[in-house]
């Protein structure tokens, strides 16, 4: 028995230990909420995220109404690496301007960003829980390497065309805009908290400097839920923002969702309603294993087998 038992320990120590890439078997989306998530869709996945929305804002102080809708969407490709992601991300608004005097109607562009992000450090790379068999409550304690953030990087453009209305200047710009990603999986992975700090149109006259904080909870293999805090200043607008929303999982690559947004200032206030979709193709996926088994180790532990059974 004795010898069954080492032949066995040796058999199981051959075996690899294997880490996925960021490539997940079901959708992993940005939406509902406004943060970018720290992880890629996965080396030759093309994602696509898109919504519609309601706006009413009113502004206390200059005494107008704005009311309309918006259509907004990213398209993510992971590209050369399971690191990278390239990232279009446009935002069309069509709105009632009413003043006390006149009322107009205005439509563009209100965002069209073209960048690139990419995974600098990955907790959970090379990293295998182990599990306690004589121990429950060892297996349930808190680890703390759920504190341990996934850190990325994005850095991109705003492209803003010519008498742009939702722009500061009447002439067309490209300007830059990065960003400082971090992700946490806590409660095994029930709650992921994600952290966007951002620096925007920093060349401009105006630049904007902002965060925004998402928590997330899957309650089940279908559903799941946010809740989000947004700010950003600058010399042209400031804002606060708390949304909250939910998403379904229709299938392992479709999901839908709806959200609800509101500002915490009057100027303006700012109300959004929106409901959206996403989508993802990865039909060309090749799985990535990163073998993290210790060598060494497996050949010292067939050797001391060999040795049990000849002796």
């Amino acid at each position: 028995m004795f010898k069954i038992k080492i032949l066995l320990i040796a058999a199981i120590s051959m075996i690899p230990s294997i880490h996925y890439g960021q490539h997940t078997d079901q959708i992993n989306s940005n939406r509902p909420g406004e943060t970018m998530s720290a992880y890629s869709v996965g080396k030759s996945v093309i994602q696509i995220e898109t919504g519609v929305y309601g706006i009413k804002q009113n502004h206390s102080l200059l005494n107008y109404d704005a009311n309309g809708f918006g259509i907004d969407a990213t398209l993510r490709w992971g590209l050369f690496m399971e690191k990278l992601e390239l990232i279009a991300d446009i935002q069309y608004q069509n709105e009632k301007y009413t003043t006390l005097f006149n009322s107009t109607n205005r439509a563009d562009f209100k965002q069209t960003v073209l960048g690139a992000k990419y995974l600098i450090y990955d907790p959970f790379k090379n990293y295998e829980k182990k599990v306690n068999i004589y121990s429950w409550k060892a297996n349930r304690a808190f680890s703390w390497r759920q504190l341990i953030p996934a850190v990325s990087v994005f850095a991109g453009a705003n492209f803003t065309m010519a008498d742009n209305p939702y722009s500061f200047s009447p002439e067309s710009s490209i300007s830059p805009k990065i960003m400082l990603i971090t992700q946490n999986h806590l409660g095994d992975g029930k709650w992921v908290f994600v952290t966007n700090i951002i620096a925007d149109y920093v060349t401009t006259d105006y630049p904007s400097y902002g965060y925004v904080l998402t928590l997330t909870r899957g309650f089940n293999d279908k559903w799941s839920g946010f809740v989000e805090n947004q700010g950003f200043k600058s010399d042209f607008y400031s804002d606060a923002i708390v949304r909250g929303g939910a998403a379904y999982l229709l299938n392992k690559d479709m999901q839908i969702d709806a959200s609800i947004s509101t500002s915490l200032k009057d100027t303006p206030s700012a109300l959004y309603g929106g409901i959206g979709f996403s989508w993802r193709y990865d039909a060309n996926y090749q799985e990535v294993r990163i073998n993290i088994d210790n060598k060494d180790s497996d050949k010292k532990a067939l050797r001391r087998a060999k040795k049990t059974k000849k002796g």
